[in-house]
């Protein structure tokens, strides 16, 4: 972390019921940090929405709300769970170091804190939360840049929102996890990205493209997994973006991978993108209803290019199973 430039003073939130350790610590951490102090638990988490503070300390043993009970909050909130907790505890109490771990506490302080320790620790902290925000502002450049290409096409306005939605559903309807229908939710709106690198020309052409033109078009995959490359962020997005044209048969590009070769979150973001491309206007050709744009899904997945599994658990998840049970 050598050389990074913090542009702003780090927030400190001090959560204690006792007011002299409150005291203590603002007067060890202002010199060097905003400090905002509480009393109890639920005035912390009010504090903490209210101010965004890049690091938090929380005494064990409050009344009300405890500590544990904050920070397992704080932990299971998507907006928080990045937030450097350190909890503050008894010298010898192991029990409360188990359970502040449990809780998902980043760091432990023991009574009485030592002045340095505390300077230490606290800069440390606000130094790695400034590196997640600098990531997160990197991360929210990309879907900025995604949008950006997107509205270079007025035929496809709400397109990335719209597989963003119809990939989590799918997602959630095949029983993902909470990480993968994160990393669903954002490649439907960066699996495009690297359309960046396609001229005007090719990318707005109204009718089809040569095979010089086509060729251009198929590396916008890779173009796109290279500018993601450097994010850790992105480390679970990136298949998507790369491999979300692939087909189970092989007949995809950039890789022509085969069956299990392509990730499953590609799939997903390769079946909803057809349907949201079939679905909506274009300059060549008019928009399919949804049936129609259904069972050409179905046929996709009878030639082996889709899960047929998969197929229908997208159109039962937008109320088009009937169109499963007819084909």
């Amino acid at each position: 972390m050598e050389g990074l430039q913090i542009t702003r003073r780090s927030r400190v939130l001090v959560a204690d019921d006792t007011e002299s350790v409150r005291s203590l610590f603002e007067r060890l951490l202002s010199t060097d940090h905003e400090v905002v102090s509480v009393p109890d638990g639920r005035s912390a988490l009010d504090a903490i929405q209210r101010e965004r503070p890049d690091v938090i300390l929380l005494d064990v043993e409050m009344p009300g709300m405890d500590g544990l009970e904050v920070c397992r909050r704080l932990k299971a909130d998507p907006a928080t769970r990045l937030t450097p907790v350190v909890m503050v505890t008894g010298q010898t109490d192991l029990s409360d170091r188990i359970r502040g771990i449990e809780a998902g506490a980043d760091e432990f302080l023991s009574k009485p804190v030592h002045p340095q320790e505390l300077r230490v620790r606290v800069r440390s902290l606000s130094r790695v939360k400034h590196l997640i925000d600098a990531l997160d502002s990197a991360e929210a450049a990309f879907v900025t840049l995604a949008l950006t290409i997107e509205a270079r096409d007025p035929s496809t306005n709400g397109h990335c929102e719209r597989l963003a939605r119809h990939a989590v559903r799918l997602g959630r309807a095949l029983g993902l996890g909470s990480e993968d229908l994160d990393a669903l939710h954002r490649g439907g709106y960066l699996h495009d990205v690297g359309k960046i690198g396609v001229p005007d020309a090719i990318l707005l052409k109204p009718g089809p493209l040569t095979s010089e033109e086509f060729a251009l078009m198929q590396r916008h995959p890779e173009i796109g997994d290279s500018l993601c490359a450097p994010l850790q962020s992105l480390r679970r997005v990136r298949p998507i973006v790369l491999s979300h044209h692939e087909r189970l048969d092989g007949s995809g590009y950039p890789g022509a991978l085969h069956g299990d070769e392509v990730p499953l979150l590609a799939q997903i973001v390769g079946i909803v993108d057809v349907f949201d491309a079939l679905t909506s206007v274009r300059p060549y050709r008019v928009a399919l209803s949804d049936e129609e744009a259904g069972k050409y899904l179905l046929r996709q997945a009878e030639t082996g290019k889709f899960s047929r599994r998969h197929v229908e658990a997208f159109l039962d998840t937008i109320g088009n199973a009937e169109v499963c049970l007819a084909s």
